[in-house]
């Protein structure tokens, strides 16, 4: 019996590979904090539970498999309060933003093609490429220049004949980037000239700490065809396990072919969409309180790193991710240590070693990403952990 080489080509979960090593850490009595996992621990809005415990319909049944007509509704008019028209038929209702983005790769790639993302990214970008027979071609950016991708000369030497598109985060995971308008613009007219789609992965888009608007790549009128946008309820309502994702094209062709997988499977979760609906309908005083919220431990976090001798990184400017170089040898390593032999008052911290969000070997080896979704008091102690756990991984041997 044989394997699929598209299998063998994806990678395990860098935020996930170390469960093994917390369980038996667990096990021991140590307490870990958890920041290798973008999992948040604000409060799901009431409305979300609400609409289930409303539902009365006497059958469970099938939805639509474009997704249900309120949902979508939901959504058009969420886009329609930042000032980007939609119709219900440029709007998909998917299983989550990840079954987002592998119809989407499906629909969008063959074998020996190739798209442009900016690296360090989502490691499960891999996953999706791969398994529809592509391959991500890098945009290198270091935490020297703050994590920089913005910059149409290389982004250009990257295309060739196989570059079907370039996706990026936006704002940034594990960076915590965020583009300008003009970033943004730039990006567009890279696309528009080269023919290419242009995804832009927003599920963070309510997560910006400098006050400006939100944005979108759906907002420029002149790459219709080109712009594909995919979006979550998960991060911006603390729903992460309601599994209810978006994407959103004007690209008529693009929608047909992506329709062919939506009903594949069928339709997305009926009560999972009847209480997602009803998120949209949230006070938008809610996302006041969380951004100040996520604000707070941006800041804690960053000025704990940059206190620590050694530590490269640059402040985050949305999302609730800092990515840092941090001085280890191999953050995988540190982090099995800091499970396996290390301890402080019987407690420990976890993070995401960062080899796993570079497509290009050997970088990020000293690399991590910090999720910061603990609560204030807890975040604190666990950056210091990790800044006693630092001092001591680099002593053992003195």
């Amino acid at each position: 019996m044989k394997i699929s080489r598209k299998a063998q080509l994806c990678n395990l979960s860098p935020m996930r590979k170390f469960h093994p090593y917390s369980v038996a850490a667990k096990q021991r009595g140590i307490r870990i904090y958890h920041l290798n996992i973008g999992q948040p621990d604000i409060p799901t809005p009431p409305a979300y539970f609400e609409a289930i415990r409303n539902f009365d319909q006497p059958v469970l049944a099938y939805e639509a498999s474009p997704g249900m007509p309120e949902m979508i509704e939901a959504v058009r008019k969420y886009y329609g309060r930042i000032g980007i028209s939609y119709s219900p038929n440029d709007i998909l209702i998917t299983t989550g933003g990840s079954e987002a983005l592998q119809m989407l790769m499906l629909c969008i790639l063959d074998e020996g093609s190739e798209i442009i993302v900016p690296e360090p990214f989502y490691p499960n970008y891999n996953t999706f490429v791969r398994s529809a027979g592509g391959a991500i071609r890098p945009l290198t950016t270091t935490p020297e220049e703050g994590y920089h991708y913005a910059d149409r000369a290389k982004i250009e030497a990257l295309i060739n004949e196989n570059t079907r598109a370039i996706m990026f985060t936006n704002p940034g995971n594990p960076t915590g980037a965020v583009l300008t308008h003009d970033e943004m613009r730039m990006l567009a007219d890279v696309a528009r000239e080269h023919g290419l789609f242009i995804i832009g992965d927003e599920v963070y888009r309510e997560f910006i700490y400098a006050d400006e608007p939100l944005a979108s790549i759906g907002e420029f009128d002149d790459i219709a065809d080109n712009a594909v946008i995919i979006d979550s309820v998960s991060k911006r309502f603390s729903a992460c396990g309601a599994r209810i994702g978006t994407i959103i094209t004007r690209n008529k062709e693009l929608q047909q072919q992506l329709l062919k997988f939506c009903q594949a499977r069928l339709s997305v979760a009926t009560l999972d969409q009847v209480a997602s609906a009803a998120l949209y309908g949230v006070d938008p005083d809610y996302f006041d309180v969380v951004r100040d919220e996520y604000r707070l431990r941006r800041d804690t976090c960053y000025n704990k790193l940059i206190s620590i001798p050694g530590v490269v990184c640059a402040e985050p400017k949305g999302a609730f991710y800092i990515m840092a170089k941090l001085p280890v040898d191999s953050a995988d390593a540190f982090q099995q240590w800091m499970l396996t032999d290390f301890e402080d008052n019987g407690e420990t911290v976890m993070f995401a070693p960062g080899e796993g969000f570079y497509a290009t070997p050997g970088m990020g080896v000293n690399e991590v990403r910090i999720a910061y979704v603990l609560q204030q008091a807890d975040l604190e102690r666990a950056m210091d952990l990790l800044a006693i756990g630092i001092e001591r991984y680099n002593n053992r041997n003195n």
